[in-house]
């Protein structure tokens, strides 16, 4: 076998044991969950900004960034619920670049997951313990939720993952709402399958074990946009798309809680992350024109950090992404106050 085994990892209980959450964050948590589940249900109107770093590649940097969420989320309550992101392992198209902090807790160091592990479960503790959000991750190793299970408060699986049966099966078992992005090309079939798959209960293999799930009956779609087989960018959040997933979620009347985060970057943005407040307010425009978009619109997914746009690894300017381009802190406060106004 051409693979070096090189340690065994911690199980996710010895991790729990060594970093536990505290009963007032297990509180907040609690708390969290009920409102967020009282948006997805349609009990509560209120914009879920799921938003924050495309990767949390600095544990000072990312907690100041939500840091200054917190007079931000106080004054939009009424209106708005902050999910921040706090994206510790990335997909990565041709298996290149950074994979995040599991991989790297120093973007500049060698892989070391074990010391990963630890640093994602302290930053996502941090969170909660220092300013009262819960946030949201992306699962891409469907095995490892178990180490943050305590700690999130939204889950996200990426368009190249959506296919797959072990996220489809793992996002079943999760009690907290799970967003299965549109695949790559852009087939949302394969969304909406997705998301049957993860509502429904099923019996597998996880980690060892046979275990059965419940369904998870928050799982949802997040439009992305696509690429066509020319390699060209199209988006999918425009009125029209949004009354197309509403027609699709009417073809399954079995699904609970018809709903849709719109991420205004990747696709949707061409890669032009600046457009993403233009994108986010067009958004909120379909849902003031249509009663059935704005009942399935739960919220936004936004690339933001401190500084405006994108480095390399190494070029060492503080809160300043190093996979995909964000905007900075400036645009984000006002785009969320904007955002507050007219929803």
């Amino acid at each position: 076998m051409n693979m070096n085994f090189v340690c065994k990892l911690p199980i996710p209980k010895d991790i729990k044991e060594q970093y536990p959450i505290t009963k007032e964050a297990s509180e907040i948590k609690k708390q969290k969950d009920e409102e967020i589940r009282a948006i997805f249900e349609g009990k509560e109107r209120k914009l879920i900004l799921v938003i924050g770093p495309c990767s949390a590649d600095n544990e000072d940097s990312v907690m100041d960034y939500i840091s200054r969420l917190v007079p931000v989320q106080e004054k939009v309550k009424d209106k708005i619920l902050i999910i921040p992101r706090i994206y510790t392992n990335k997909p990565r198209t041709t298996g290149d670049g950074y994979k995040g902090m599991l991989h790297q807790p120093d973007p500049n160091a060698a892989a070391d997951l074990i010391k990963g592990i630890v640093a994602i479960r302290k930053l996502h503790m941090r969170a909660i313990n220092e300013t009262g959000f819960v946030c949201a991750d992306e699962m891409l190793y469907p095995e490892n939720y178990r180490y943050l299970s305590d700690l999130l408060g939204y889950v996200a699986v990426g368009a190249r993952s959506t296919e797959n049966q072990q996220h489809r099966l793992t996002a079943s078992g999760i009690d907290v709402p799970v967003g299965m992005k549109n695949p790559t090309g852009g087939d949302l079939s394969v969304m909406m399958n997705s998301i049957t798959a993860a509502q429904h209960k099923h019996d597998f293999i996880y980690r060892g074990w046979e275990v059965r799930s419940e369904g998870n009956d928050l799982s949802h779609a997040i439009l992305r946009g696509y690429v066509n087989d020319r390699g060209q960018s199209f988006p999918n959040y425009h009125y029209e798309d949004l009354l197309l997933l509403s027609d699709y979620y009417l073809q399954h009347p079995d699904l609970k809680n018809p709903a849709v985060i719109v991420d205004t970057n990747h696709a949707n943005s061409g890669k032009k992350y600046l457009e993403q407040p233009r994108i986010a307010k067009e958004i909120l425009h379909s849902c003031r024109h249509n009663s059935d978009i704005d009942k399935l619109v739960k919220g936004l997914m936004i690339e933001s950090y401190i500084e405006d746009g994108t480095q390399k690894i190494g070029e060492g300017t503080y809160g300043k992404s190093i996979t995909d381009p964000c905007i900075g802190w400036e645009k984000t406060e006002s785009l969320i106050y904007d955002l507050a106004e007219v929803y």
